[in-house]
C-alpha cells in the first residue's frame, strides 16, 4: 500500500507558523545585537578607555524586547510559567473548566495591562523624550502593549479552545 502523501496545511497553520518564524527570527537578531553592543562596550573600555554612549541603554532596551518577546514565544508554545497545583488532582472535565477559567482570567490581565501600557506609550509619545542618542522613549517601550495584546489573544484562543472541549461530546 502507497502512503499517501501529507495534508497540506491549512491558511491558518500556515498563518501561524509564519508568526512563529518572525517571532523566532525577531528573538534571535535582538540577541545578536545585545551581544555585539555588550561585545563592543567592553572592547572599547578596555582598549581605547572609550565606550558607545548609547551602548548600554540600547543594552537595557533590548532584554526589555527580548523578555517580552521570550514571553510571547512562550505563550505561544504553552510553555508559559504555569502555576496549577490542584488541575493534576481533578477530573478530566473539571480539569478542563479549571483551565478555562485560567485561560480567560489571563487574557484579561494581559489585556488590562496591553491597555495602560498602550497609554504610557501615548503619555511618552506626546512628552517627546528621548530614550538615548535621539531614539524616542515611546519607540522603545512599543513592545510592552504589544506583547501584552498578542499574550491576551492567544490565551482567548486558549480559552477558545477549552470552551470546545468543554461542549464537545464525549466518543
Amino acid at each position: 500500500m502507497i502512503d499517501s502523501p501529507p495534508a497540506a496545511p491549512s491558511r491558518w497553520q500556515r498563518c501561524k507558523q509564519i508568526v512563529a518564524r518572525l517571532e523566532d527570527g525577531l528573538l534571535v537578531l535582538l540577541l545578536a545585537m545585545i551581544i555585539a553592543a555588550a561585545a563592543a562596550q567592553i572592547v572599547l573600555r578596555n582598549l581605547w578607555q572609550t565606550g558607545l554612549v548609547w551602548g548600554d541603554p540600547l543594552t537595557k532596551v533590548l532584554v526589555l524586547w527580548i523578555a517580552l518577546l521570550g514571553a510571547m514565544a512562550a505563550t505561544r508554545d504553552g510553555n508559559h510559567i504555569n502555576i496549577d497545583m490542584l488541575s493534576r488532582f481533578l477530573p478530566p472535565k473539571a480539569k478542563t473548566v479549571s483551565r478555562l477559567l485560567t485561560d480567560l482570567f489571563t487574557a484579561l490581565v494581559c489585556a488590562v495591562l496591553a491597555y495602560h501600557a498602550a497609554r504610557m506609550v501615548l503619555i511618552d509619545h506626546e512628552a517627546a523624550t528621548a530614550a538615548f542618542d535621539g531614539v524616542p522613549t515611546w519607540v522603545c517601550e512599543l513592545i510592552i502593549p504589544a506583547a501584552f495584546a498578542v499574550m491576551a489573544l492567544r490565551f482567548l484562543g486558549a480559552f477558545s479552545l477549552s470552551i470546545f472541549k468543554l461542549l464537545r461530546p464525549a466518543p
